[in-house]
């Protein structure tokens, strides 16, 4: 036994190195589970806490290993004889093992169980052998035997003693059988085919009634241990009168069969013996000898017919087969035995059953293929295709199921989870057995899917748009964006932030700021639609994940337009020191534009939408304004009874809610002559009350303002009429006139709505550079700025118009001065009609 046990142990070692060479490919392609098995022989009764070996030395693995892969012992549903000290490496004796009540008569006895271990998962199957020791003598079921034997009984007539029953194995059981000296007996020995032994008395010499009634022996029985055991029973003989014929069996052995499970009652075979002899010496009755166990309980027999029938639980898994000696006994006392062979026929009746043996739940969802999610471990204690087992899942399941060990299954993931797909599995694992019909058993395994973060936030929309009215208060919320995150609490946690973006030259901050929680956008400060129409921000979504996901989405605020500005009125310019005035003929047509108001508006849509209305006017017929465009024309046609001075007050509205508006005041003259207009516009411009000190003395300003005009308008006409004189001298000489024509200028300050252009032509001679005197020719021929002051100018203006108009005076009798003089009178008085100019002093408002 001590050489078998250590091969054993050469060959675990030998499967241990081997194994370690091909783990890597083996963990690889199919699972991270490796076995070895390993056998120990111990004698039975051992105390508890003994040493059974040293498993981390047998399995070649270290102690940090048995404690790393919490190494535990697997037993199934079978008492636990054996405990694992990870600490040492060692197995000890857990519960006392009676090899007789473990193993009964089969030989060798043993018992296995699995030790686990985790991280990666290996599976060692340990072996234990238990050895028997003599703790057990022979015993008699009876302790005294009566027999009676007919005198008449031959020599060589036997005589069956009943059988000592000694649980040991091997040496230890039951060996011999020793009868007492005697001269009328001997005893001799024989073998059952399993090993058991029984013993029969044959009749040597003759009996003799008369001289010796009852004999007194003695049967020893003895076994092979040591020290030596046995047991005694009495054997008490009566001699009765002559029956010389035994009863006999017509088989030595009577074989049957029975199904396990069988119902009480159920017939199994009939056993016959005859006898030669006649009447009640002829009369054979039959019983069971030698019943070991509860075989009592199993059979019985019908001592008058020799049948046999069932009285209990046939169980296969017990037993497969029973030997039961019968005998048959007349009525003198002799009897013969026999022996009936009982093979019990397995019936599917077990269905397997599953135990779990190490279950990983949750799994991560980025584990990959092939991952062990469980072991389990599938019995059953039918026979043959009864006990042969298949295991199978769903086919849906992303799961395989592989056979490791015998009776040892493992489950291993098949695909690449997906938390966000499916977060938990109910795994069920079916065990059928091949029986007929088959028998099967479940068990369920709900495995939870850890979660990564493999989702980035995703945003409801690909973009935002929203709007905020102008002059909007700081903080107000604006609107929210919304982003959802697939993973799974922190990894889903989404918060919110403002990507570093410039808005109009300034950071995007300074304009919004979003909630991080929320998402919810605020305006920081309060918009102005005129200077930012639109805000384009980027908004980044991010999760709490490690390493943190993100996305972006672009998000654009439109401001929209209060009507907070009101019209401007761009032409005609309202000035604080002069009157602008329009000049109409009394000969126009109906409609004829006098002018047009120009004004704009900052805001924007409709909010700038203008329109041209008369507030007052002097006469309300004469003229209108276009609603749209502004434009003041005639409403109908000019009389002579219509006042030359004309002043209108339009309003210009925008179209906002509430709308906003700006007057302008338009004077317009009436007349066909300048005098006319000069003398009403005088009257006009004095008919003005003026209330306090501060418009005297505005009036005293304007008229020293118009005093120094007049005197250097008087200097400069002098010094034109001076050089006028000088240049005939140049009409008679060679020198050449040379024209100069400064450009033309624009006055561009406007907003182009209405564009002023005056044009400016000065003819010189060759010094004339020595002169600053210019000529204006104003663009707008109905433009009138009048000064009441330069009365005596226009006086001496119209003299120069009395003589030129002078009938007796023609242009070849005057002299070449005298031309010159009528030629640039002409022209200015061409000037002055078309373009008459007057400064006048006016009151503002």
């Amino acid at each position: 036994e001590y050489a078998l046990y250590k091969r054993e142990q050469l060959i675990c070692y030998i499967q241990i190195i081997t194994k370690i060479w091909i783990a890597f490919l083996y963990f690889v392609i199919f699972l991270n589970v490796s076995s070895c098995q390993i056998r120990y022989s111990i004698p039975e009764e051992m105390k508890k806490g003994s040493l059974i070996g040293n498993v981390a030395q047998d399995l070649g693995l270290d102690l940090k290993r048995l404690r790393s892969g919490r190494a535990r012992i697997l037993t199934g549903e079978s008492p636990q004889y054996a405990d694992l000290k990870t600490d040492k490496g060692i197995l000890v004796v857990n519960e006392r093992m009676d090899r007789e009540q473990l193993c009964g008569d089969v030989t060798p006895c043993s018992f296995s169980f699995e030790i686990i271990l985790e991280n990666p998962i290996e599976l060692h199957r340990v072996i234990i052998e238990v050895l028997d020791i003599n703790d057990h003598p022979p015993t008699f079921k009876n302790r005294d035997v009566r027999l009676e034997i007919s005198e008449s009984a031959i020599v060589g007539s036997r005589f069956s003693l009943e059988s000592a029953d000694d649980p040991d194995v091997g040496p230890n059981s039951l060996q011999n059988y020793m009868l007492t000296k005697n001269e009328h007996f001997l005893l001799k020995q024989h073998s059952n085919a399993d090993g058991s032994k029984f013993a029969e008395m044959i009749l040597q010499k003759s009996l003799d009634r008369e001289i010796n009634p009852n004999l007194s022996l003695k049967l020893i029985a003895v076994d092979g241990g040591n020290p030596q055991r046995s047991g005694t029973v009495n054997i008490e003989i009566t001699v009765l009168d002559a029956n010389d014929n035994a009863p006999v069996f017509n088989q030595s052995v009577y074989r049957a069969t029975v199904i396990e499970n069988a119902p009480i009652g159920t017939y199994i075979t009939t056993v016959n013996a005859s006898d030669a002899d006649a009447g009640s010496n002829g009369f054979v009755t039959y019983y069971f000898t030698n019943l070991k166990g509860g075989l009592g309980d199993l059979f019985n027999i019908d001592s008058g017919s020799g049948k046999i029938s069932v009285t209990g639980k046939i169980d296969f898994e017990k037993d497969r087969k029973y030997e039961i000696r019968v005998g048959a006994k007349d009525q003198g006392g002799l009897d013969d035995t026999s022996k009936v062979i009982i093979e019990v026929i397995d019936i599917n009746d077990n269905a397997p059953v599953i135990n779990v043996m190490s279950f990983s739940s949750p799994v991560s969802e980025d584990a990959p293929p092939g991952t062990t999610i469980a072991v389990i471990n599938v019995k059953d204690s039918d026979s043959q295709k009864n006990g042969k087992i298949t295991c199978s899942i769903d086919s849906n399941l992303p799961f395989k199921i592989q056979s490791s060990l015998t009776n040892y299954y493992n489950l291993l993931s098949d695909v690449v989870f997906d938390r966000e797909t499916t977060s938990e599995y109910n795994i069920t694992i079916t065990a059928t057995d091949l029986g007929s019909p088959p028998l099967s058993s479940a068990t369920t395994l709900r495995l939870v899917i850890s979660d990564v973060n493999d989702n980035a936030p995703i945003f409801t929309k690909k973009s935002y748009s929203a709007h905020v009215v102008e002059n909007n208060e700081p903080g107000v919320s604006i609107f929210t964006v919304s982003a959802r995150d697939a993973d799974w609490n922190q990894n889903a946690r989404v918060s919110y932030l403002l990507e570093d973006t410039q808005v109009s030259g300034s950071p995007a901050s300074t304009h919004v700021s979003i909630n991080s929680e929320t998402g919810v956008l605020y305006a920081a400060r309060s918009f102005d639609y005129e200077q930012i129409k639109a805000l384009q921000l980027v908004v980044k979504a991010q999760d709490g994940g490690s390493p943190p996901l993100s996305s972006n989405v672009s998000v654009r605020i439109l401001i929209q337009d209060q009507n907070d500005n009101a019209p401007q009125v761009l032409y005609p310019v309202q000035t604080g020191g002069s009157l602008v005035a329009e000049m109409v003929p009394r000969s126009v047509d109906v409609g004829y534009l006098v002018t047009k108001v120009v004004a704009v508006d900052m805001d924007s849509g409709q909010n700038a939408w203008l329109s041209y209305k008369i507030q007052k006017a002097t006469d309300r017929a004469l003229f209108e304004v276009g609603l749209q465009n502004g434009e003041i024309r005639t409403n109908r046609q000019v009389t002579d009874k219509d006042a030359v001075k004309q002043r209108l007050t339009v309003i210009v509205e925008d179209n906002g809610q509430p709308s906003r508006s700006a007057t302008v005041i338009v004077n317009v003259a009436v007349a066909d002559s300048f005098p006319e207009v000069l003398s009403e516009f005088t009257d006009f411009t004095h008919d003005k009350e003026y209330n306090g000190n501060l418009t005297f003395y505005l009036v005293l300003a304007l008229a020293v303002v118009s005093f120094l005009f007049i005197t250097c308008l008087v200097v400069i006409i002098s010094v034109k009429i001076y050089r006028w004189r000088q240049s005939r001298i140049l009409y008679h000489s060679s020198l050449p006139v040379i024209p100069y024509y400064p450009p033309r200028y624009s006055d561009t300050l406007g907003t182009g709505t209405l564009q002023h252009v005056y044009n400016y032509e000065v003819c010189r001679t060759t010094d004339s550079r020595k002169s600053d005197c210019k000529v204006g020719n104003a663009g707008s021929q109905n433009v009138l700025i009048m000064d009441p002051s330069s009365t005596g100018t226009m006086q001496r203006i119209q003299s120069e118009k009395s003589i030129l108009d002078e009938p007796d005076s023609p242009l070849e009798r005057r002299t070449e001065p005298q031309r010159r003089i009528q030629g640039g009178a002409l022209r200015r008085q061409s000037r002055l009609e078309s373009r008459l100019v007057v400064y006048s002093e006016f009151e503002s408002n």
